[in-house]
Formats: C-alpha cells, structure tokens, sequence
C-alpha cells in the first residue's frame, strides 16, 4: 500500500511539473490574447496561436523591425511592442499601441474580406443612428454597454452624434486594412476631434508632431471600461477612433 501511494505520489508531482512547464512555455502577451478572447477558444504551441479548427497564426516571425514594418507586416509578438498607456496626458514619441495588427489574426477572426464580415454585423442603436458593428468576440454587446452608459451623460451627446463604424478600406497611405474592415472600430463626431495629419500636415510616421485633442476623458474611460482602446492615446491620434482590442486593458 505504501509503495503504491508513493508511485501516485510520483505521478501527481511529474504532472503538476508538466503542467507548470507548458505554462511556461507560453509567452505572457499570447496568453493575455488568449484570455482577451475566450470566445475563439485559443490556444499556443509551437511559436504559434492556434485555433480550434487546426488554423495556425505565427506568434513571432523572428524579424527585427522598425516602427513602420511593425505598423505594416506585424505578427502577434509585435502588436505587444508597445504599451498602451492610461496613465499620461499625450502619448511617448512613436507610442501607437494597437495600430500595429496581425492581419492574420484578424482575418481570421472576424472574416477574410467583406462579405464574410458582413455576415455578423448586427444593427445597435447609437444616438439615433442604426449602426453597423460585429457580433463576433460580443464587439457588438460591448458596444451596447457603453451607449447605455453615455446616454446617461447627456452633457456629452455632442461629441457621440454623426457617428461611423464598419467600412471595408484600407489605412488612408498605407498597405494594410483599418480596424473599421473588421467592424470592430468606431469613430464618433469628426467635428469635434483631432487627427494627427490634419494638424500636422505633410509630416511622416517618424517625424516629430504636435499634440491635439478635444474628446473629454469621461467617454474615453466608458469605452476603455468596456474594452475598447481610445485613438487618443496614439502618438499619432486619431481621437474620435475607438477600437475594440481587450488584450491591451
């Protein structure tokens, strides 16, 4: 009897070993993507974040990259390069947490080109306006949420109207899709924000630039509150954009 307790003994600490290992192996930003989307029920293994039908997407292809690259040909590793910070009035020079997206990743979440999008946009109600948002990772519940908290706060209804979200493009003078392809990004009133290249016009994605926002930061935290990440908080703003990516909150 003794002998047999302590092979189960052996056995029980050679698999809580095992178990700790593998949870080792899996780097901290892949499984903070994990947890963000419980939904897509991912999992890593072997430099890769897996889906359940066997779909493999490259955690990181190993390839040093500058600011630019990283915004254009981004893997997973990469959208974790920089930090999105809560903390500071204007972002750090070249601080653009959540402009650089995996492609892939995204494709394969929320749909490959625009009619596989389309399937699972859902209608809410925003303002008076019927509004086009996926219903894919519950984007569309979310949303939900944060118009049920804003409508309270009719002091800010200015900066909420006129609002836009799905439409299948490209980045204004780039090679990659925007958030809005995916039906995850929301932009509200342009009257009453702040985009980098209007303000500093003829500048590059390196050049030093000037501040501006006009967006009260009672809404920025409704949508942060929520998951989405804030335009705002972009070296290169882009204030009335929200976007839904809980992996960084």
């Amino acid at each position: 009897m003794k002998k047999a307790f302590l092979l189960i003994a052996s056995w029980l600490m050679m698999v809580s070993v095992s178990d700790a290992q593998i949870a080792a192996r899996v780097p901290a930003n892949a499984q903070k993507l994990i947890d963000a989307y419980p939904d897509m029920q991912l999992t890593y293994s072997d430099n890769a974040i897996v889906f359940p039908d066997g779909t493999r997407i490259v955690y990181d292809d190993g390839k040093e990259k500058d600011f630019v690259t990283k915004l254009d040909n981004s893997d997973i590793e990469d959208m974790f390069s920089m930090t999105y910070d809560t903390s500071v009035d204007e972002p750090a020079y070249l601080n653009d947490c959540g402009r650089s997206r995996c492609e892939a990743l995204f494709k394969k979440m929320y749909g490959n080109c625009a009619a596989e999008v389309q399937k699972n946009l859902v209608k809410i109600e925003w303002f008076g306006q019927q509004l086009p948002i996926t219903k894919v990772n519950g984007v569309s519940e979310k949303l939900k949420a944060v118009y049920e908290e804003l409508k309270q706060k009719p002091e800010l209804k200015k900066y909420l109207l006129q609002a836009s979200s799905f439409y299948w493009r490209q980045v204004r003078g780039a090679n990659r899709l925007s958030a809005h392809s995916y039906g995850i990004a929301f932009d509200i009133n342009v009257s009453n924000s702040n985009y980098w290249l209007w303000s500093n016009k003829g500048k590059s994605e390196t050049d030093q630039i000037k501040y501006a926002n006009r967006i009260p930061m009672e809404i920025v935290k409704v949508f942060e509150k929520h998951g989405f990440i804030w335009g705002g908080r972009w070296y290169h703003y882009d204030t009335m954009h929200f976007e839904y990516r809980p992996e960084f909150l």
